[in-house]
């Protein structure tokens, strides 16, 4: 293994609600609308260090992998395309801002790559050339992550408001006001986009017309992105708990908190196999169990750890701001293998093809298979 120096059911209207997914791509943050994080496929037995691109600064933005290409924004304002199979790039699109590109990860849906920056633009870009579409400006930085549903996008910005945007035009259709910064990536279940807010609610909003149809206090402000299966959202808080919020009968269904150590999860959690994986600031990737709240395993890291997991097949893939990238057994949460980068990561990974990519805060994209 080689070391490298250094470190988010109602009234449809035209709405298409089941976007289709390609078999074995990763195209937004947690890969599905229903931010599950889990993986078309499994890894290969095996893994080494494939590339590495030098994206010029630091990357807290997760990469979208789709036909073969790779797609990440980096804090210098670039949102760079690169071969999936080489690391070489294809084209970079430069957001014509000094703030740059924050944790906004890509969406790519047809032909189009999606991603907002920290002065508050949502680009829209062309996927094979790189050229733009459409702007559309909201009134604060952009930390959310596009989600494209049918014939909408929609992010969320600190200026309070979740956007419902055309695709196609980036025309304006409605905007949801909340009391706070909208920091999670909606997550989107029958028709609505559900998400933690930092105004301590969960809020569940209707794509086809922006209304309201869910507004339950939580008692802690949320930057994590709920992850949603069978009618349950999950997410950590800054409250230094975990929660299951049932959509259906608009409840806290359970909470999870550590008995010895009080920390905040940053984290959004990845589902799979009757788990919820999520890292944690106490430097530790936990698995509780997604009936009841009760942890199945914990893996301490040299770091927190702000990355989201990715699970594939039986294992769980995650960054932690210790530098190294971590495969973990879904079932026990043993350490399968690692990488060290030597630079933290606050990326999340993404998985495709039988690959890893993920970006550290030194620039650095990484690509690892077999």
């Amino acid at each position: 293994m080689r070391k490298v120096l250094t470190f988010a059911a109602c009234l449809l209207l035209s709405v298409t609600v089941s976007p289709q997914v390609a078999s074995d791509a990763w195209p937004q943050f947690r890969r599905v609308p229903a931010l599950t994080g889990v993986a078309a496929s499994a890894l290969p037995a095996t893994l080494r260090l494939l590339w590495t691109y030098q994206a010029g600064s630091a990357v807290e933005s997760s990469a979208a992998i789709v036909d073969g290409t790779v797609y990440v924004g980096a804090s210098a304002g670039d949102l760079h395309a690169i071969d999936l199979g080489t690391g070489a790039v294809k084209w970079t699109y430069r957001t014509n801002d000094d703030l740059g590109i924050g944790e906004s990860s890509p969406a790519v849906a047809a032909g189009v790559v999606y991603i907002g920056d920290l002065a508050g633009v949502l680009h829209a870009v062309d996927a094979a050339t790189g050229k733009v579409r459409w702007i559309f400006k909201t009134g604060a930085e952009i930390k959310s992550s596009p989600v494209v549903v049918g014939t909408r996008v929609l992010v969320g910005s600190y200026d309070g408001h979740l956007y419902g945007l055309d695709a196609a035009t980036g025309k304006l259709l409605w905007k949801y006001g909340t009391e706070n910064y909208v920091h999670a990536t909606p997550a989107v279940l029958n028709g609505v986009a559900y998400f933690g807010g930092c105004d301590e609610y969960f809020h569940g909003v209707r794509i086809a017309d922006g209304q309201g149809v869910l507004k339950l206090s939580t008692e802690g402000y949320t930057a994590a992105s709920p992850a949603v299966a069978a009618g349950v959202a999950y997410y950590g808080t800054f409250a230094n708990d975990v929660i299951a919020v049932d959509i259906t009968a608009r409840k806290v269904k359970w909470r999870f908190a550590d008995p010895d150590r009080q920390f905040p999860f940053y984290s959004s959690a990845a589902l799979g196999a009757g788990v919820m994986v999520i890292g944690g600031r106490d430097r530790h990737v936990r698995a509780l169990d997604m009936a009841t709240g009760k942890p199945r395993w914990a893996f301490a890291t040299r770091a927190r750890v702000d990355s989201s997991p990715a699970i594939s097949g039986d294992r769980v893939v995650i960054g932690s701001g210790d530098g190294r990238v971590y495969v973990l057994d879904l079932k026990t949460g043993d350490r399968v293998w690692e990488f060290e980068a030597g630079a933290g990561f606050n990326a999340s990974p993404a998985v495709a093809a039988g690959r890893i990519v993920i970006g550290d805060v030194d620039g650095r994209v990484y690509a690892f298979g077999s």
